[in-house]
């Protein structure tokens, strides 16, 4: 049996992603499709952690530009990653995947503080990690917060589970003729703007040479895919286990 080619990884979803061809809330039928996602990379041995959006509930830039103050907004939107971590634990739990949940602000009558080093052993006893609330303060995105536990858990590689089959020159929604681009580095998503995560994110990527894969989170089966090692939608920064 081929072995997959990472051993721990940080699989990021977009809130968004989670509520389906509904423009808010949660498409359980996604959920169950995430969940089998992850259940099939978990049965490999693989160790998964995961960071969720909270854009299908609120996102905190749109309500700073409401006059909202951004802090409290900020603050909003970590909550709102709470409800999905705990909405995807469960999809994850109904198919027998032992998984926790940490937060980053405390809560722990639904959730465990996130505690490194407790996150690590979680991951070594094969459980699946959910990250929730962000890096637990304002002015950071939830890809920030991908970034930054891959660092602190030492994953191989962050998975940008996203709408899209891959990163494009444009946006191929609006821009029939987008090319698709299969391999990036770090400086090219800084420079040009390319949408793959954001600027301190990609920074944190690139300081700590975590490699970055993104690919569609429709087509089923890509996520077990990239930890097999398959080519699939775009890479950005040099793959540590190709040298």
């Amino acid at each position: 049996m081929e072995a997959p080619k990472y051993r721990r990884v940080i699989l990021k979803l977009s809130g968004e992603a989670l509520a389906g061809d509904n423009e808010y809330g949660i498409d359980h039928a996604i959920l169950q499709k995430i969940a089998l996602e992850v259940k099939e990379v978990y049965e490999k041995g693989v160790q998964v952690a995961i960071v969720v959006g909270g854009g299908n509930i609120w996102r905190g830039v749109a309500g700073s530009t409401k006059g909202m103050d951004r802090a409290t907004a900020d603050y909003m939107g970590m909550l709102a990653t709470v409800i999905n971590s705990l909405a995807l634990q469960d999809a994850l739990e109904n198919e027998n995947v032992d998984t926790r949940v940490q937060t980053a602000i405390e809560m722990r009558e639904v959730a465990e503080p996130y505690i490194r080093r407790r996150a690590i052993r979680h991951l070594e006893k094969g459980r699946v990690v959910i990250f929730a609330g962000g890096t637990g303060n304002p002015y950071f995105t939830t890809d920030t917060t991908a970034a930054l536990r891959a660092a602190e858990i030492e994953a191989e590689v962050i998975l940008m589970a996203k709408n899209v089959d891959a990163v494009y020159d444009s946006d191929p929604k609006t821009n029939p003729t987008a090319q698709k681009l299969t391999e990036l580095q770090y400086m090219d998503v800084l420079k040009n703007g390319l949408g793959v995560m954001d600027s301190t994110a990609a920074s944190l990527c690139m300081d700590n040479k975590i490699p970055i894969i993104v690919f569609g989170l429709t087509d089923k089966g890509n996520v077990l895919k990239a930890v097999m090692g398959e080519r699939i939608g775009t890479v950005v920064g040099r793959d540590n286990n190709n040298g």
